[in-house]
């Protein structure tokens, strides 16, 4: 029967990507974005994040195994990029008024780059986000029907998520640049320990492996 994998399918992908929990993190990561530009912040992060997670749902599997990259070896290189972001957000410097063009020029880089990292990766389309795509493509045991309804999961808690981080700036209007700053730097404390789990899990699932 199709109806637990359904739901086994929709449960992973809504948990593994946490819509709700993307909200303090897309506040504290565009604070110094500016309010305008964020809803273009928000859809590049998304559709940046959709094309990693169903390029790798397609080729993953084969991708890592010529690679000989193992999906420990994901979780350690994700903790480690969430630190060096949880680091910048901890001693975040105050945004520069962005007059002359070329400071223009650097707001709209800075808007793509806080957009593909760390939103889309690893916050979105993290380790553990590839890791969940990858084990329920190999439960649906090349059943195309349980293929399809785990690419389709995935598509609507990415929809979902794209609705809640776009309701960020009613958030950020009610808590103010303060409110925003305190957020900021105590996501920080929390992202950092949130980077060392997944190192500390990749490790785990290292030594855990199977002997050759």
């Amino acid at each position: 029967m199709l109806g637990p994998f359904i739901v086994t399918a929709l449960a992973t992908a809504f948990t593994i990507i946490d819509p709700i929990g993307m909200v303090p993190v897309t506040l504290a990561v565009t604070s110094s974005v500016e309010p305008g530009a964020l809803p273009r912040t928000v859809n590049r992060a998304v559709l940046v994040a959709s094309v990693i997670i169903f390029f790798m749902a397609l080729v993953g599997q084969y991708l890592l195994s010529y690679l000989g990259i193992t999906l420990p070896a994901f979780s350690i290189a994700g903790g480690i990029l969430l630190l060096l972001i949880s680091i910048d957000m901890l001693f975040a410097r105050p945004s520069r008024a962005k007059e002359t063009p070329d400071e223009e020029m650097e707001a709209k880089e800075h808007e793509q780059q806080v957009a593909v990292f760390p939103l889309a990766i690893p916050m979105i389309a993290g380790p553990g986000t590839i890791a969940t795509v990858l084990l329920l493509e190999s439960l649906s045991r090349g059943d195309h029907v349980k293929l399809a309804i785990v690419y389709g999961a995935f598509a609507v808690a990415l929809f979902v998520t794209w609705l809640v981080m776009r309701c960020a700036p009613l958030v950020m209007r009610v808590m103010g640049r303060t409110g925003v700053s305190v957020v900021t730097r105590l996501l920080g404390i929390i992202l950092s320990a949130l980077a060392v789990q997944f190192i500390l899990n990749g490790v785990a699932q290292w030594m855990a492996r199977p002997s050759a």
